[in-house]
């Protein structure tokens, strides 16, 4: 994001020791690269989710539109439910009081002896699953409200584990059986968090955002539900979904062209809650 001026620069939120160095090293390119008097721009990781869904061209110019609405933030480090009003004026609907739910990808991915990352190789065996050989609880979604919990998921599937004789004895059968049990969890639990959201607020359009967007059952099953609604779901491509970089950048861009800059000098935070941001 600091190739071509304007300039965005992160500095929330994000392990301390990480965004010290980022500063210190855009600290050498401003002195050695850029003029001093260019208008940089500070962005942070998940407010850069939400508009990651316009780096899409397939959805064309819809800048008003997926910006204001319902955002369903889902990754390794992050899952929300936000009414975005404006472009830094969120409201927070709902969230995980526990695991993020791309967290609890990985875990169960690990517990199955399948890497880092685990949400796309879980993805992957779950096409291959048996359906209906495991079910697997929907955590807090026997209850009002839009917060969510994946903990309870991720202890369920290592005694599933368990009970057939731990990790090291598990067939690829088994293994692919488990990975389509806790997707169809984990995206039954995030639909009907969604579908509670727009019934709760009245929103017809919803922008999914983050790593988790990626997965294909998310994304059918939550296009599926929607449309019996009548609300647009709105979500990028899947090289963006991931991409970091990307919606700092663009996050930044967009600040910028509203006219907002931020002077030196840097200073980090290592936790930037989204209300705290200034709308524009």
């Amino acid at each position: 994001s600091l190739v071509n001026s304007p300039h965005a620069w992160w500095i929330a939120p994000l392990l301390l020791g990480s965004l010290l160095e980022f500063v210190y090293y855009f600290g050498l390119f401003r002195r050695t690269s850029v003029d001093a008097d260019e208008p940089v721009n500070e962005s942070t990781d998940d407010s850069a989710d939400e508009p990651s869904a316009i780096l899409d061209p397939s959805v064309g110019d819809c800048l008003g539109v997926v910006l204001l609405g319902l955002a369903l933030l889902v990754s390794g480090g992050h899952t929300l439910l936000l009414e975005a009003r404006s472009l830094g004026d969120y409201a927070i609907l709902g969230e995980s009081v526990d695991d993020a739910a791309g967290e609890a990808f990985d875990k169960a991915a690990k517990m199955m002896g399948l890497g880092y990352p685990g949400g796309p190789r879980i993805a992957a065996l779950a096409e291959k699953g048996t359906p209906g050989r495991f079910r697997f609880p929907r955590p807090m979604t026997d209850r009002p409200g839009l917060d969510m919990s994946f903990s309870g998921l991720k202890t369920f599937t290592l005694n599933t584990i368990n009970d057939l004789g731990g990790k090291e004895v598990l067939s690829e059968q088994d293994q692919a059986d488990i990975a389509l049990a806790f997707e169809e969890a984990a995206v039954d639990t995030l639909v009907i968090k969604c579908r509670r959201a727009v019934e709760q607020t009245g929103d017809k359009r919803l922008v999914m955002a983050g790593g988790v967007s990626a997965n294909r059952a998310l994304r059918a099953k939550l296009a599926e539900q929607m449309e019996k609604r009548g609300v647009q779901v709105f979500y990028p491509a899947p090289q963006y979904c991931t991409d970091n970089g990307a919606m700092i950048a663009f996050a930044g861009a967009l600040r910028l062209q509203a006219g907002e800059s931020a002077a030196l000098p840097i200073k980090v935070r290592p936790r930037w809650p989204l209300t705290e941001l200034a709308s524009l």
